[in-house]
């Protein structure tokens, strides 16, 4: 409660004492062989802590600070009873020093002479790693780098005695004007050796913007014999010559020094000043604290949100590594607001499908006019955002992913309808299809590409047309046209609304289907290879029961009779082959007469160059996430993964010379059946009038086909875990669809739609995640780059293979079925049911800890697997028969009254966790409820909300810290050191003006030795 009003308390007056983001350096004082010292850096903190290793000049991991109990008491009673100065008026490191070391000694805990010694042990310079990384040689003893430290501090040696020299109550300042010295600043390592004092500028582009430096500086000295703390708080920051590693300005200082023989006590509460520091709420505090109560309410709330881990069931060496997410610190602010009501599952579902254009606005194309208003504003930022070499290695990945299953579905349509439709018209589908669907579609992340479905339908007409002597061509124009007459009166009545009741249930079965297919098909065609090409030579066979020998002409063949007593024509087909040829110059023919060329290790060549591939694709798509190379470099690794896959698998077959199969690439430009041109005549002879009316049956199959192909995977895309903040547009999309539909038909090429797999690669592909700054942080998912560029480029390229056959054709297709093997698993890794079915077999103790195994009971997470399961095996056979296989988009509507079927065996609560829920039809409206007992409060901002009225019988941490036992040690009259010396407590007095407590049986803090109760920052507030 204390807290919450200090926070909010100048809330709205920004200045000076406006929380900002804090770097802390702890330095420890270091005396070795004779020399006066200095400030050595030994550990840092933004987010995380850092220490320098024991054994070596380099950093720890960053690793989550735990810290001692009696070491968190031992600073809450130094800001109680020792020196604190809260904005401190200085500019310089002199007056720095002087505002510390005179405010210590007027609570009288100095003499003169400790103060002149003090005054020289904050002067003595200050060494930070990266210093001593850049100076040292590579290999140096511990003894020469100690001779190389005395020899750098000898000039300060002199300074160090005749400042010691000086009487107890002359100002620094004015001594060294009196001995003549004209020092700038204080010594240090950069000022001794003449190098300029630039700080660690890349350990800079690791700190946040308008940061502060937290200055903690702890030791031991001989002249002390208790120890000694300040707290201080400039009014101001200010750049403090080489006080840190870096160079930012400097605005609040801690510093601990007492006798010898208890360093690592000091050092300890050092860390806890510094996570303090580091820590939101406490952070907040030190900057806008007005007296002593406030930072002891700050520490008391810090000790209240911590969660103890018990001495005896952990190694407290053990360096606890960064979460990848830590938790809001709103509740630790505002400690008495009531939680937020959760609405309901069905009524939140709807508000994100009322932002994705997914309710029914009731007017005539609305939903489309709503897609137009929503994308608009988007749009020159559509292109502008596609600046960024991610968008480069997108184009890379997803052109080679594109080009190969065009191709191949132009070879397989050509099959089926004898060349009327090949891949050279496929190409130019997808160009034309890509380049118009990128620039005016409502969703240009989904790519279109032709699908299997689609194939099938194809032949079904093609065959019906063959039959009755019909001309393809022309009755497949009409039924593109009926086809987009339906999807734009679909787009007109909003059907597209009917998506929301797609959820993660049939999309999951979905996508894992299609991803399932790629990887089988890939795994096919490398089989596929090897019986083309087997591994042993044919044997010739020896009763050729195919292969005759034939004349050349009659006159041989009168010929030869007459030779053999013109007993008839002679039988040259009872000839043997080996003597056909050269004994009777005769020509064999026949399929057994030649066997079919041999080449060696192709199907093995082709087996490692597909593993390979994939291999390389999942390695560098996975170096973005390991610990090699600088952020940067992994990033773009990792974003080309597919692109040097590629190359390098190329040039592996070109350097091998193996005789594996290639890219196929059409190289002239013109149809491929030569019957037919680049236009399709309407209105053909050889079909009667009423084909065009006729034409709407096979229309409406094909727009099912295509509506639910198309926006099953747009759901796909738009689900809300990829973070999308451009809209959707699925009414737009269908809009567009059914334009390229119709144009398809007229042109006489294929009809496009999106692909599954495609969508997904290109989606991941285009992921974003932040920048790790702070050491220790993690990477957090910022969302998609959204644009149009990466889909208008790929489409483009796809139509411009026609003329880049002289290089495509190096690239082997063992290659390209890596590629789509990878495309098939990729997915997977963001698949529920994916992970769903892998836990099946796992025992629990060993099972991931997901959030729906939190939430439901793992039978019921069973029950809901197996019946996805026997669904995605259904749509298995359906889909891979070729004779009912026209009819797998109906079977993905049976899957969605399926999935709204278990709302009778699952709870909501079950479904909202392992699914989502489907939304109703209207909108409820519920009044407000507010709880009688209830108050109004208002934050520091000038916000009010309503809360439950306090408990009276929670716990004061202040009163129960007073009466622990720890703390009384702590504040005991006297206290016994290491070395059996004894000190006296003393009283506190007036500072500047703070009104402080006289009482006598409150002394200054006293260090002993720490019973560790090692405790970790940052979790849940304690009920």
């Amino acid at each position: 409660m204390r807290v919450r009003f200090i926070l909010g308390e100048d809330a709205d007056k920004p200045g000076q004492n406006e929380p900002r983001p804090v770097f802390s350096e702890m330095e420890e004082f270091k005396t070795e062989d004779g020399t006066d010292g200095e400030w050595k850096e030994v550990a840092r903190w933004i987010k995380f802590e850092e220490d320098v290793e024991d054994g070596g000049n380099r950093w720890t991991k960053p690793f989550v600070g735990t810290l001692s109990l009696h070491a968190l008491f031992e600073f809450r009673s130094a800001l109680l009873n020792g020196t604190l100065l809260l904005d401190a008026e200085a500019t310089t490191v002199d007056e720095v020093i002087n505002v510390i070391v005179d405010k210590v000694c007027s609570t009288h805990q100095l003499t003169a002479e400790q103060k002149n010694q003090m005054t020289e042990v904050m002067c003595c310079p200050h060494r930070h790693l990266y210093e001593v990384v850049k100076s040292a040689p590579l290999l140096m003893s511990e003894k020469s780098r100690n001779s190389s430290a005395k020899s750098r501090f000898n000039g300060i040696h002199f300074i160090s005695n005749n400042v010691s020299s000086l009487g107890r109550n002359v100002d620094l300042t004015e001594s060294r004007s009196k001995m003549g010295l004209a020092l700038p600043s204080v010594p240090s390592m950069a000022a001794v050796t003449g190098a300029k004092v630039c700080g660690n500028s890349p350990f800079m582009k690791k700190i946040p913007p308008g940061a502060e430096v937290n200055n903690v500086l702890v030791g031991e000295v001989d002249f002390l014999d208790k120890p000694v703390s300040a707290f201080v708080r400039l009014s101001k920051a200010t750049i403090l010559g080489d006080f840190a590693e870096v160079r930012l300005p400097s605005r609040f200082f801690f510093l601990l020094l007492g006798p010898k023989g208890q360093l690592e006590d000091y050092r300890e509460v050092g860390r806890v000043v510094a996570t303090l520091m580091s820590d939101e709420v406490f952070n907040a505090v030190a900057y806008r604290a007005k007296n002593r109560d406030h930072l002891l309410a700050g520490i008391d709330e810090f000790m209240d949100a911590v969660t103890i881990l018990p001495p005896g069931e952990w190694d407290p060496s053990i360096r606890i590594e960064p979460p990848t997410k830590v938790p809001s610190q709103e509740p630790r602010k505002n400690p008495d607001k009531p939680p937020e009501e959760k609405e309901d599952p069905a009524l939140e579902e709807l508000k994100i499908l009322e932002s994705q254009g997914l309710v029914r606005t009731g007017r005539f194309f609305g939903g489309l006019i709503d897609d137009v208003k929503r994308k608009l504003p988007f749009y020159k930022s559509d292109f502008t955002d596609a600046f960024a070499v991610q968008s480069i290695a997108s184009i890379t990945f997803l052109y080679f992913a594109s080009l190969s299953p065009i191709i191949t579905f132009g070879g397989l349509l050509g099959d089926a309808t004898e060349n009327r439709l090949a891949a050279l018209e496929s190409l130019c589908a997808g160009c034309l299809c890509g380049i118009i669907y990128s620039l005016f579609a409502g969703q240009p992340l989904a790519l279109l590409n032709a699908t299997g479905p689609v194939l099938v339908f194809e032949g079904i007409l093609y065959s019906f047309c063959s039959k009755n002597g019909y001309d393809y061509l022309s009755l497949r124009l009409w039924v593109g046209v009926w086809m987009g007459v339906f999807m734009i009166t679909l787009c007109a009545f909003e059907i597209s609304a009917w998506v929301a009741f797609i959820t993660r249930f049939t999309e999951e079965n979905f996508a894992l289907l299609i991803a399932t297919i790629y990887v089988y098909k890939a795994v096919e065609k490398i089989i596929y290879i090897g019986l083309e090409y087997p591994l042993n030579p044919p044997e010739p066979k020896l009763n050729a029961t195919d292969c005759y020998c034939f004349p050349h002409n009659d006159t041989v063949d009168s010929l030869m009779g007459s030779v053999q007593g013109g007993s008839g024509p002679f039988n040259w087909t009872g000839l043997a082959t080996n003597s056909c040829a050269e004994i009777y110059n005769g020509t064999l023919k026949g399929e057994d007469c030649f066997p079919k060329e041999w080449h060696p290790n192709v199907f093995l060549m082709s087996v490692l160059l597909s593993v390979f591939t994939y291999s390389v694709c999942v390695t560098l798509k996975g170096m973005k996430h390991t610990l090699y190379f600088p952020y940067k470099v992994r990033s773009t690794i990792s974003d080309f993964s597919v692109f040097i896959a590629i190359c390098s698998m190329t040039g592996l077959d070109y350097y091998a010379g193996v005789h594996t199969p290639k890219l196929h690439v059409p190289g002239d430009f013109k149809p491929t059946w030569p019957g037919r041109g680049w236009t399709v005549n309407p209105i053909h002879p050889d079909n009667p009038w009423w084909i065009i009316p006729g034409a709407m049956l096979p229309a409406a199959l094909a727009t099912i086909l295509l509506f639910l192909d198309q926006q099953i995977t747009a759901v796909i895309v738009n689900r809300k875990e990829n973070k999308l903040k451009k809209g959707c547009g699925y009414h737009l999309d269908l809009f567009v669809l059914a334009i390229l539909t119709a144009l398809m038909g007229f042109l006489g090429l294929p009809w496009h739609v999106a692909g599954t797999v495609i969508c997904i690669n290109h989606v991941n592909s285009l992921k974003q995640e932040s920048e790790t700054a702070a050491p220790g942080e993690k990477p957090v998912f910022l969302g998609v780059r959204e644009q149009r560029v990466t889909h208008l480029v790929i489409f483009l390229l796809v139509g411009l293979s026609v003329f880049m056959t002289p290089i495509l054709k190096f690239i082997p297709m063992p290659v390209l079925y890596g590629v789509f093997l990878y495309m098939g698993t990729a997915p997977l890794a963001e698949m529920h049911f994916f992970d769903r079915l892998r836990i099946v077999f796992m025992p629990a103790k060993y099972q991931p800890d997901f959030n729906y195994l939190r939430k439901v009971p793992l039978k019921r997470v069973h029950m809901y697997t197996a019946i996805q399961l026997v669904c995605f095996a259904v749509l298995w056979v359906v889909k891979t028969n070729e004779t009912i296989s026209i009819s797998f988009p109906l079977m993905l509507v049976i899957m969605i009254f399926i999935r709204k079927s278990l709302d009778y065996v699952f709870t909501r609560e079950e479904l909202h966790v392992l699914d989502s829920i489907i939304p109703p039809f209207r909108r409820k409206k519920q009044e407000p409820l507010v709880e009688s007992g209830s108050k109004s409060h208002i934050n520091g901002k000038g916000q009010s909300y309503s809360a439950i009225p306090k408990n009276s019988s929670k716990v004061n941490i202040s009163d129960e810290v007073a009466r622990s036992g720890a703390w009384l040690h702590v504040n005991q009259s006297k206290a016994s050191f290491h070395d059996g010396t004894e000190m006296t407590s003393y009283r506190r007095k007036d500072y500047g003006g703070e009104k402080v407590s006289d009482d006598e049986s409150e002394p200054l803090t006293f260090l002993s030795g720490t019973k560790r109760i090692q405790i970790q920052p940052g979790s849940k507030n304690n009920q």
